[in-house]
């Protein structure tokens, strides 16, 4: 039996993976590709997606592929600067494709210890109360069993549709082409053009991939359809928007994709759970999706860690959704306002000028890129100071930066006062004698950087850690 079988070999299942191997848990990943897909959808981390990466030690190896650009125009295209005091130690945006994400990561969970299948389409789930029995599409395979299952497998999910989890929202209205091919326009002519369309119409671009010669390219689709698209059709819509095909040839892949937006009713089904775009699927403005998915795992995966190791309290697989579900809501919400921002009607461009002006103020601006990045998430951990239920930023401290300590995976108490202790959770959580600058006296840190007590009384202290860490040991 494995611990956790993870359905779904993309950025959300192979971050869970990772999360998993790190607490020692024996993972499988089960792909249904044999190949990871040549799209790339996804342009780069934002910076609560970045702070994860350092906090895994990982994230040195994403900047020697990506390069770090300003925080700016992330909400409906709207170009308005980033405040210059942003609570992070990573105020920037690290691009860098898809695919190069989906290696990175998938690298990283081999090389901690995942056992990974690609090629393996899962058709059936029956749960009882020792674990889930994983049925293949290769009848030669006999089914597998796990304590714990994870769908990350996509806005399609087969999890999903095997456990009978409802998917309510509203299906895609419009559609957009993206692909990469060659482009025969020069230079000059192809910026002078989409500046020109990109006036009015902000789903349209072409801008270079990377490679020589070739160009990402993004145009409104004719119409709303699951058929593939041809490179035909981009001609045809490139010249209706542009006056021109800019002489497009030679794809290296097309896609097109939806603006659905969906909410799973349930993250978790008994010994089953959701995460990433099998939970959640929307519009792709701002460029939240890859960045949500790894974030939802970076929450369940010590949570499902903890568990399987045996000293989880009571609940705590619970916060998951109480956690997760509330966030992919809001992030639904902010996709759709852009969605419609990005549109010709006359009220919706009359609702986009207001918005320019109303960004210029700073608390206007702040908000919606803390929003888009995510670092103004809060869990509801309790009542009590403004730091609870946030992530802290990284800080420097005497035994080195807070993210270098947090790569154990273990949780951590910033003690300024010097007199309390973690004895008896001392195998979760580390004790520095120190807070870094953090206004409080002592601060109690989760496993994903979350603050879920303050304070300098060992005895609240201790309700804490037995809240978030299980029963301690007995103190002498």
């Amino acid at each position: 039996m494995f611990d956790v079988i993870v359905v779904g070999g993309g950025p959300t299942g192979m971050m869970l993976a990772s999360e998993l191997r790190l607490q020692g848990v024996g993972v499988l990943v089960l792909e249904r590709d044999a190949e990871p897909p040549p799209y790339v959808r996804s342009l780069g981390l934002h910076v609560r997606s970045i702070e994860v990466m350092d906090q895994r030690g990982l994230l040195e190896r994403f900047r020697e592929h990506g390069g770090t650009h300003p925080i700016r125009g992330f909400f409906a295209g709207i170009d308005k600067p980033a405040p210059a005091d942003l609570d992070t130690a990573h105020p920037y945006v690290l691009g860098i494709p898809q695919t190069l994400t989906d290696r990175l990561l998938a690298d990283h969970a081999a090389e901690v210890g995942a056992e990974i299948r690609r090629g393996t389409a899962v058709t059936g789930l029956e749960q009882d109360d020792d674990g889930v029995t994983v049925h293949l599409d290769d009848a030669s395979v006999p089914p597998l069993r796990a304590r714990f299952v994870v769908g990350c497998d996509g806005g399609r999910s087969t999890v999903r549709k095997l456990l009978g989890v409802g998917f309510p929202g509203e299906p895609s209205r419009v559609d957009t082409l993206l692909g990469e091919m060659e482009v025969t326009a020069p230079p000059d002519e192809i910026t002078r053009i989409m500046t020109e369309v990109r006036r009015t119409e902000k789903r349209f671009g072409l801008g270079p991939s990377g490679r020589p010669n070739v160009f990402r390219v993004v145009v409104p689709a004719a119409d709303v359809t699951s058929v593939p698209p041809t490179l035909d059709d981009f001609k045809r819509q490139l010249t209706a928007y542009a006056g021109t095909d800019f002489g497009v040839h030679s794809p290296r892949w097309l896609s097109r994709f939806g603006d659905a937006t969906r909410l799973a009713e349930h993250y978790r089904v008994g010994r089953v759970f959701l995460a990433g775009d099998a939970a959640h699927v929307h519009p792709p403005l701002g460029g939240q999706g890859l960045n949500l998915g790894i974030q939802d795992a970076f929450n369940l995966g010590w949570k499902l860690a903890a568990t399987v190791n045996g000293w989880a309290p009571d609940g705590l697989l619970d916060t998951y959704e109480t956690e997760r579900r509330p966030v992919a809501a809001d992030v639904l919400t902010n996709t759709r306002a852009q969605m419609l921002l990005t549109t010709n009607e006359p009220g919706p461009q009359a609702v986009r000028q207001v918005l320019t002006q109303l960004m210029d103020f700073d608390e206007v601006n702040r908000f919606l890129i803390e929003k888009v990045t995510a670092i103004s998430v809060r869990y509801d951990v309790g009542e009590g100071h403004a730091l609870l239920g946030r992530r802290l930023r990284d800080v420097p401290l005497r035994e080195g930066r807070l993210y270098e300590l947090m790569r154990t995976g273990n949780g951590l108490l910033l003690d300024g006062t010097g007199r309390l202790s973690v004895a008896g959770w001392a195998d979760r959580v580390g004790h520095v004698a120190e807070v870094g600058g953090v206004d409080v006296p002592a601060v109690l840190l989760r496993p994903d950087g979350h603050v879920v007590w303050t304070g300098d009384d060992q005895r609240t202290l201790d309700d804490a850690l037995a809240r978030w860490f299980g029963g301690g040991t007995v103190r002498g």
